[in-house]
């Protein structure tokens, strides 16, 4: 099934939803229906996109793909996975924003905007800043290292060992190092921000 199958079939179950609760639509004229569910659709998506790669998905793949071939492959779906969590993220706030009004909002409800503000903006400079520099710095890193006979390496690394004897591949880890920590940790601090939400979600669900 290709990407336009797959893709159309998800909006038609989306779409066949409305008659098992026509109620959410049909009887609300304000567009507050639809704007609660672009905000709950895209904070699931962004959670748990965010959930899988980062604990999940990049594990499982450093410890069964050649390890260039690992980062060869994190330096393309970052990118992607990054443009959709902050496009999520942008349309969850909106969401709330329309839902919640400032000026109305209870203070919880301005916490819980802030929450989403702030994971919109730790996606944003990974996008934007964090994850381009990554990758720039990660080809280099393997040039360096495949001049050196490492990288084929599956599960473990051999980058350690290798930059004792090589000057320009210790001062690339450090260099590496840093922003690839910056990366993870905006990453981490937005998966959190989208955890703290997930307790007012559940808070306003009736099981």
């Amino acid at each position: 099934m290709g990407w336009a199958a797959r893709f159309l079939t998800a909006v038609s179950f989306l779409a066949a939803g409305v008659l098992f609760a026509p109620d959410a639509f049909l009887g609300d004229r304000s567009g507050a229906a639809a704007a609660r569910l672009a905000h709950v659709l895209c904070f699931a998506t962004a959670w748990g996109a965010s959930l899988w790669v980062t604990f999940i998905g990049g594990i499982v793949m450093f410890k069964h793909l050649p390890r260039h071939q690992f980062g060869s492959l994190q330096g393309k779906m970052f990118p992607a996975y990054f443009m959709l969590i902050s496009v999520c993220s942008a349309i969850s706030v909106a969401a709330f924003a329309y839902l919640h009004p400032w000026k109305t909002a209870s203070t919880i409800e301005r916490y819980q905007l802030g929450f989403l503000i702030s994971a919109l903006g730790f996606d944003l400079s990974n996008l934007l800043v964090f994850t381009p520099m990554t990758i720039e710095m990660m080809m280099r890193r393997h040039k360096i290292e495949k001049d050196l006979g490492i990288g084929g390496e599956v599960g473990f690394s051999r980058n350690t060992a290798a930059a004792k004897t090589s000057p320009a591949l210790t001062a690339m880890n450090k260099k590496f190092g840093m922003i690839h920590g910056l990366s993870s940790l905006a990453n981490i601090m937005a998966f959190g921000s989208l955890a703290m939400h997930s307790w007012y979600l559940a808070s306003k669900l009736q099981i």
